[in-house]
This record gives C-alpha cells, structure tokens and sequence, in this order.
C-alpha cells in the first residue's frame, strides 16, 4: 500500500506542544545572552581544577533533585507510580546524567594529571588500520554491573595509532583565545537529553550556553536549573522557556555562535533554511540563511539485523522481550527504538521471533501517547498497513502497541523504511539469501541504503552460529560496514547512549541539505575529536534480567539506587543493586 501523503520521510513531524511554563519573554532572552557572553572568555580561562569542583556541586545538586525530578516526569507522561515506566524514568534521566557527570571529572582529573583522559585500556588498529578505542567498561565497578559488555569509539580511518592521543581533548590542549555562546535546543522526550547536550557544550567543546526546554518537557527545567545551580549563578549557564517562536529568535540572535539541536530534519532544516517554499527554494539551492556552526542528533529507522541461528524456545523468548522492550521504553517516543527487525526469509524459526516479539509487547503496560502527534502518526501507519498486529486497547489515552510484519524488502518507498514513526510503532521485513553469509551482507546493505537516518543500527547473533568461521567473519564485516554512529551486538543500541563514553550522534559524512540523523557527537568522555562510530557488544543472553525489560519487576526501586551506585560507589549499594535486580 502506499505511504500516505500527510506523512513526510524522514524523523517524525511533530506539532508544537502547549508549554507548561510560560515562555520566556525577548527581554529577559537578551539579557540572558548578555550575561552569557560577558563570561564566555572568563569559561574559557577557567582552571580544570575549578571545573572539577564545579561538576562535583552539579552532582550532588542534581541527586538531590533526582526523585521529584523523576516524580514530576511520571505526573506529565501518566506513568503510575511503582510500574516499570518510573525505573524507565530514573535510567534515561537522572542515571546517564549522573554518569556523564561523573566520567568528566574522572577524564578532566586525567588531563590535569597526565595531559590527556587516560583509557580504560588499551587503543589498537583494526586489520585495515582504523583505530579502535576501548571506552567500556569504565572500571572495576562497570566490571561487576554489566558483565560481559564491552564499548569502543572507532576513529575516522585517516587517524592513525600513533596520533591518536593527539585527537582528544582539543579544547584543553588549545584553548582558543576567546569563548563562544552556544544555544542548546533540548529535547522533549528524555529527561537526560537537553542537561547532558549542555554538558558536551560547556566542558568538551569549552562553550557556555543557553539551554532552551522543549515545550513537552519544559516542567524539566526547574529541576535542571537546580542541580546547575552552580554553573548558572556563576553566570555560565542560562535555561529559557518557549516554543518555536522563541527557538526562531534564539537561533537568529546575535550573541549565539553555535547551534546544536535534538530534534527533527524538519526543524533543522528549518534553522538553516527558513520555513514554507521560500525555505524549500533555499534548501534546493544550497543557500543558508543561518551560518552558524549548527551539530544535531535528527533522529532514526533504527534497524536491528536478526542472524538465524540454532535458537531455542528460552533463546527466542528472551531476544523477543529484548526487540519488545527497545520498542516501549518511554513509549516508544525514543529516536533509538527498534523501527525495523530484518530477518532471513529461509530460516525456519522467523514466525517464532515474530510470536515472541508480540508476547514481549504484551507484557509491557499500555503507555500514554503523551507526544503531540503520536495518534496521527500511529493512524498513518496502520493506514498504510492494515494488518498491522496490534497488542492492548486504543482509546482513553492509550495506542497499542503495534508490531507491522512482513512489510516487502523491494517496497523502499514504505511509510516503515521511510518515516521515523516515534510513537509505539515497529515493524519486521524478510530478506531472501541462499546462505547466512549472503543474507548478513544483504541486511547491511538494506540498512545502509534502504532505511532512513544512520543514528543507530543493531546485530543479533547466537554464540553457536560465531563458531563458523564465515559466519563470524560476515558479523564483524557487517559491524565495520554498518554507516551508523551506534552499532550494537545483541543488544538495544540506547546503551551506547546510557553508558556515556561512547559517542553518541549519527554517522559522519552528512551535509546540510541531506542532514538526515544530524552532525557531530555528544556524551563521548574520553574527548574525542576524529570518531567516526561507537561499537557496544553484550551477550546473547543476559542474567539478570537487564534493567531495560519491559516486565522488569524491580527497575522502580533499582533507579535511584543506581544513581546514588553513580555518584559514590560502594559494595554495600553493589550488594543492594544485585539484590533487587535477582528480583526483577
């Protein structure tokens, strides 16, 4: 069926919310921009010892506002207090935060120390010579949490070996003679999101900046506003209310120097061109209208690559709650979440996987549409696919979870492989190959030129099939070809989002006119300044049960334990997370 034609390809179009706060007016914008760029220069020559200390208050600030932070993120998205959305709260908000908050200092401390943020092991060249840095686990502590998981930032291949520690920390080791005023355009879906872009401004790319909330989470910013406090009364950080209107003037005003966005194409695009089909004749000619240097994370169809294997009943269950869970965490109002599950047309066990991703969704509690425009973007897809298999009831504020099988590979102009749904949407295609080997390079290729955006991309593969030496062969390939900033084996890709010291942000090589899932990295704690992707491995199976399930029983109680495990690790907390997560 065709895509219809209110639904553009690309990231979701969304319509602007209602702010809950009132927006910030044009005087108190000025003179916010005004404060900022009369201590620009004074960041710039601030010690890294008093950055330190500055990022130790925002810690304990920011964990002391965690709970009613995470209780007024629950009250705006009608989640119950106690169910899994509340854990799903605490791990995509207050627990990344404090993580980046805790590996800058570690990494600044480093530079302080020994001139650069010292690895967690040891940097090597790939076969072809790409270099590889080990960025996860962190330390002992990543060790003994996340067993068997492993991150690694992989370079721009023309960085060598030899001069890779030349590539990090580019502010620290040239500080430019003056500072710049960033604007933050935060997003509106995780809490984490807008506080952690402000961070990458201000400490890796030695920016202050004017963070303005988006206006489906603006209640975020009282909360941010105190655990910044710190950097706010020292005149390096500012956060503004508003909507688009306000966006238009911040971006067009002169103290701004720098952009970076999380958010849409759409309003990229917007930016750079202007709006309408004057917006539309610039964009075709090429011709900005805002000069500005401008990063973004624009968003995805994340495509995760399922390679048949000798599953099990307990193998099919557990990877189908995993695919279930990348799907309805937050909603499914994630630029991560699974779009597109690609499997092989000939392997035997491909309706199971379908029955249990279904099952997985079925256990996962119905969620409130609480984004603008989730209805009519749902209603477009099951438009377009009527057989569309829906999970839980529609009507009084819930949309069912909905799971689009089978959608025709050839068909590269479907609403699925085109369009980011950003509401509870995923969907499944079947390549036809005459081996494993032949169908892995099929599914890269698919992901590659068929899917749109290159913000993530994901490989399942059963320890049994890397013993064939071809098989293991075509994985690792796959994981090199894949033009995606995130790759992840065997697990969601919003790992290398939670765990920080990945980069995070699209594939490189994007210009304005074709800005698809956006320009440059955030997070990214060994300061990177030449990556070219971030790699994340796990096991096929994992025990625990991992935090991110949609059944998980316990996540409510292990949120805030993890962020306090964050901030001053201990064995008795350790002992505590274990406990809880046995239970899950």
């Amino acid at each position: 069926m065709s895509q219809p034609a209110a639904v553009l390809s690309g990231s979701a179009k969304i319509p602007e919310a209602e702010g809950q706060l009132p927006p910030t007016s044009r005087e108190e914008i000025d003179a916010a921009l005004t404060a900022l760029s009369a201590k620009k220069d004074d960041w710039v020559a601030l010690t890294l010892v008093e950055r330190v200390r500055i990022l130790e208050r925002l810690a304990d600030a920011t964990l002391a506002a965690s709970p009613r932070w995470v209780q007024a993120a629950l009250k705006a998205k009608g989640i119950t207090p106690g169910t899994v959305g509340e854990g799903e709260e605490w791990i995509a908000g207050p627990v990344p935060l404090m993580r980046n908050i805790m590996l800058l200092i570690r990494s600044l401390t480093d530079i302080a120390r020994k001139g650069n943020p010292q690895l967690p092991g040891k940097a090597y060249a790939r076969p072809d010579g790409q270099v590889v840095a080990p960025v996860f686990p962190t330390d002992t502590w990543d060790k003994l949490m996340y067993q068997g998981f492993t991150a690694e930032v992989w370079m721009d291949p023309e960085v060598s070996l030899a001069e890779l520690p030349s590539t990090q920390a580019a502010f620290y080791r040239d500080p430019p003679e003056g500072g710049k005023v960033a604007l933050v355009l935060g997003a509106g879906n995780v809490s984490s999101i807008g506080p952690m872009d402000a961070l990458y401004k201000l400490f890796v790319e030695g920016q202050v900046a004017v963070l303005k909330m988006n206006p489906v989470n603006a209640y975020l910013g009282p909360f941010i506003e105190e655990g910044f406090a710190e950097l706010i009364s020292r005149g390096f950080l500012r956060v503004v209310q508003g909507g688009a209107a306000e966006g238009e003037y911040l971006c067009n005003h002169p103290e701004v120097e720098e952009i970076h966005i999380t958010g849409s194409d759409k309003t990229h695009d917007a930016i750079v061109y202007g709006t309408g089909s004057e917006g539309a004749e610039r964009k075709a000619r090429r011709e900005r209208r805002n000069a500005r240097r401008i990063t973004s994370e624009l968003g995805n169809v994340s495509g995760i690559i399922v390679v048949p294997g000798p599953w099990s009943r307990s193998d099919i269950d557990f990877q189908g709650l995993n695919l279930a869970s990348s799907l309805t965490n937050n909603a499914g109002f994630n630029c991560n979440a699974t779009r597109v599950v690609i499997q092989h047309r000939q392997w035997g066990q491909r309706d199971a996987l379908l029955d249990a991703i279904e099952r997985g969704l079925a256990q996962a509690p119905q969620r409130e549409p609480y984004y603008p425009g989730a209805l009519q973007r749902h209603a477009a897809f099951v438009e377009a696919h009527p057989d569309a298999r829906q999970v839980g009831r529609q009507g009084e504020g819930k949309l069912p979870w909905t799971l689009v099988a089978g959608v025709a590979p050839e068909a590269v102009e479907d609403i699925c492989f085109t369009t980011e749904a950003f509401c509870a949407v995923t969907s499944e295609t079947a390549l036809s190959a005459g081996s494993v080997v032949e169908y892995i390079e099929k599914a890269v290729d698919f992901v590659n030129d068929t899917l749109w955006g290159t913000l993530n991309a994901a490989i399942i593969v059963h320890p049994k099939s890397l013993k064939d030496p071809a098989v293991k062969a075509a994985v690792e390939k796959a994981v090199a070809d894949l033009r995606a900033g995130a790759v992840a084996v065997n697990h969601w890709p919003a790992l290398a989002y939670a765990f920080t010291s990945p980069t995070w942000g699209a594939f490189p090589g994007h210009e304005d006119h074709d800005i698809r899932s956006g320009r440059g990295v955030v997070h990214n704690t060994y300061l990177f300044d030449r990556p070219q992707k971030s790699v994340v491995r796990g096991p096929f199976r994992v025990s625990p049960k991992p935090a991110w399930f949609c059944n998980h029983k316990t996540i409510h109680r292990l949120g805030p334990k993890l962020a306090e495990m964050t901030r001053r690790p201990t064995m008795a907390k350790l002992s505590s997370i274990l406990l809880d997560a046995l239970r899950g």
